[in-house]
């Protein structure tokens, strides 16, 4: 496959390295992957562009949770896109929902004139908007580049249908990005379904703590999450799928 999008979601300057290792296109910057990602810290990106030339895409994202925002957090990402543009980011990712489910046109041309000549995506607050059609057209209205998405399914695997449909329906007016559950295997099968020739992935790999003394029954935050567990990207989990995406 040409012109194909491989992009590594990463929060750290060891997971940022090992996907360039492993040959992504480009990196999704956040904070906090853990939680499903945050914007990330300015020092983060200075470090990995310090590091490599790879396009990076910042996500903006005040906190974990749904993505309607008060004034006050919606300041906040205003000011995130200001800050990656002036840092020199290629890209920013983004999304605001209103109540009822539909996109904020009002908060997103806002967004979109702060973007200036950086590429945007839309992020995962697509998967959860309320008629996923109406929203891809007024993302392409706006001029957003990129709509992330798992086909508004836990798993990309399970969204075929509509991932299909928006690719289709797309016409090539804006890049449908599949993410959620993606690696080599799961690029295999859902291509052929899709023609998604873009593709999101964290490569997730578990490591095991440094530490020798462990203090048991205190966490720092959702005590389902082990303090004591290091997410990091697998540099041959993106090799695999770049592999895949360069035979199809």
């Amino acid at each position: 496959m040409d012109n194909f999008i491989l992009e590594a979601c990463v929060d750290s300057v060891e997971s940022a390295m090992a996907a360039v290792r492993g040959g992504a296109t480009r990196l999704e910057l956040c904070g906090s992957l853990v939680i499903g990602g945050t914007t990330p810290n300015p020092w983060l990106f200075k470090e990995i562009r310090r590091l490599s030339d790879i396009r990076i895409h910042a996500l903006i994202r005040p906190r974990f949770g749904d993505f309607c925002y008060t004034d006050e957090e919606f300041i906040l990402i205003k000011e995130a896109v200001k800050e990656y543009r002036r840092l020199g980011a290629e890209g920013v990712v983004i999304g605001n929902l209103n109540p009822d489910g539909t996109l904020n046109m009002e908060q997103m041309k806002i967004l979109m004139e702060e973007a200036g000549d950086m590429s945007v995506t839309l992020h995962r607050a697509f998967d959860v908007c309320a008629d996923p059609y109406e929203t891809m057209e007024q993302a392409i209205s706006l001029g957003i580049d990129t709509i992330l998405t798992s086909g508004q399914k836990n798993v990309c695997s399970l969204g075929t249908d509509l991932l299909r449909n928006l690719v289709e329906k797309s016409a090539g007016r804006i890049v449908i990005q599949v993410g959620s559950g993606v690696n080599a295997d799961v690029i295999r099968e859902v291509y052929p379904k899709t023609h998604a020739t873009a593709y999101h992935m964290s490569g997730k790999v578990t490591l095991d703590s440094s530490m020798i003394y462990r203090k048991e029954g205190v966490n720092m935050g959702l005590p389902s999450i082990s303090e004591y567990e290091i997410w990091r990207t697998d540099e041959n989990a993106v090799r695999k799928a770049r592999e895949v995406l360069e035979k199809l």
